[in-house]
């Protein structure tokens, strides 16, 4: 069973009692649900996850001035839950994950995460949000949330970028994998510096993801998720088993840079298709420019 699947069964045969008994005067106004950070939050969990951090258990989410009230008899009653749940033992905490389950305050919780309590109002401050932690903040599943509250502050970050945002970080990333995949690769494999084409490659690689992530409007979870997130894209979805070519080619054979050229030819194509290029010139790194120029236009 997923850690999600688990513990929506866990709080419904569980947790949604021990509200209602306990805590009927505000039964319609705590929102349960699983969101954050782990793997389980993605859905991306298997055996191998079950380790550390793992198991029944939920997160109640609160209001400031409902926590001042009921947080810590809340978190009392919790605490008492059984442990074990379907199978599974008790959830093993490791001291370096904190408090990801539990009751939470609401604007503390994103806060945690996000670095501030709700969506920013201003465009700039888009810029010094960390893209992981916004991943972590908008995945998950909400089980009950009467109140609206805990909805409705991620619904704002759910709203993605705004566009001047989103198109400065497409300019970014299509200079950094054209720079290492379309110019220093092929200069590094002439040169016979083959430790500098592998440095190419990944470092292609890791922009092409962050691109594409940008290209679905989809915030791009931690490394070791990336391609695993791409299973669920609906633009470029053929960008995955290409970057897995080329990573399995390696960086001495000159046929990763066929394989960088054929990316990078999808890729134009898609920035063609959502208008945020309209010339045919192969060689991204000529784009940026008029990229980053498309930014202060943007609606």
């Amino acid at each position: 069973m997923k850690g999600l699947e688990l513990s929506r069964q866990y709080y419904e045969a569980y947790g949604k009692d021990m509200i209602d008994r306990f805590f009927p005067a505000y039964a319609d106004r705590i929102a349960v649900g699983l969101v954050g950070e782990g793997s389980e939050c993605f859905g991306f969990d298997d055996e191998i996850s079950h380790d550390h951090d793992f198991g029944p258990s939920f997160c109640l989410w609160l209001t400031a001035q409902d926590y001042a009230d009921i947080g810590e008899s809340l978190k009392e009653k919790y605490a008492q839950l059984p442990g074990s749940f379907a199978g599974f033992a008790p959830r093993l905490v490791t001291p370096l994950a904190g408090d990801r389950v539990g009751v939470l305050e609401i604007d503390t919780f994103f806060t945690s995460l996000v670095g501030v309590p709700h969506a920013p109002e201003e465009e700039a401050q888009w810029l010094y949000l960390n893209e992981q932690m916004l991943a972590a903040a908008t995945n998950g599943m909400i089980f009950s949330d009467p109140l609206g509250e805990f909805t409705r502050v991620r619904n704002g970050f759910l709203q993605y970028y705004p566009e001047n945002i989103r198109l400065q970080k497409i300019a970014s990333a299509v200079a950094l994998l054209s720079q290492a995949g379309q110019y220093n690769l092929p200069r590094s494999l002439k040169r016979e510096a083959f430790d500098t084409a592998y440095l190419c490659v990944s470092e292609f690689i890791q922009s092409t993801i962050a691109l594409t992530y940008l290209l679905n409007q989809k915030y791009m979870p931690f490394y070791k998720w990336m391609l695993r997130g791409m299973d669920d894209f609906a633009i470029l979805p053929q960008i995955k088993p290409m970057l897995q070519e080329l990573m399995r080619t390696g960086g001495e054979n000159p046929r990763c840079c066929d394989i960088v050229e054929d990316i990078c030819a999808q890729l134009l194509s898609e920035l063609k298709r959502q208008k945020i290029t309209d010339s045919d010139d192969d060689f991204l790194l000529n784009h940026v420019e008029h990229i980053a120029a498309k930014c202060t236009n943007a609606s």
